[in-house]
């Protein structure tokens, strides 16, 4: 986990100007951490809290020279099958506004006003369940 911390604090407090203080917290001690790896070198991390049956993906941060490179998409990809795998009932994160199109891509959507957290501004994003967009689809044609 010293790998996983070491890239929130270069990305998140060096270069976003987090305060390092909050940037670790009490959530890490239950929460399941990834950490992708690029040629055998930490390159991103990111974290899962489950909060009643609800999957928290977090603290998604990729190393300046690995962005771009596939390694955030990989780790998205990772933290959405392990939370499925622990029967969420939603996958959601806090996105920064400037990521949200990367976010958009791997099939979460907005919900809610954007919101300061850290001093950035961010916005709730949810996972799109196919299962249940298909159904509500098909009532929608129904009516």
């Amino acid at each position: 986990m010293a790998q996983a911390y070491d890239i929130r604090m270069r990305v998140f407090v060096q270069e976003q100007g987090v305060p390092a203080e909050i940037e670790l917290d009490r959530d890490d001690n239950r929460a399941i951490h990834f950490l992708a790896l690029a040629s055998g070198k930490p390159a991103g991390t990111a974290r899962l809290v489950k909060h009643r049956g609800d999957v928290k993906i977090g603290r998604m941060a990729v190393l300046k020279p690995f962005r771009r490179k596939g390694v955030g998409k990989t780790l998205l990809r990772q933290a959405i099958a392990t939370a499925k795998k622990l029967h969420a009932n939603k996958i959601y994160l806090h996105a920064q506004v400037a990521v949200t199109g990367f976010y958009e891509k791997q099939n979460f959507r907005c919900a809610g006003p954007i919101f300061d957290e850290a001093g950035i501004p961010h916005r709730k994003m949810v996972l799109k369940n196919k299962k249940a967009d298909s159904k509500s689809e098909k009532s929608a044609r129904k009516k």
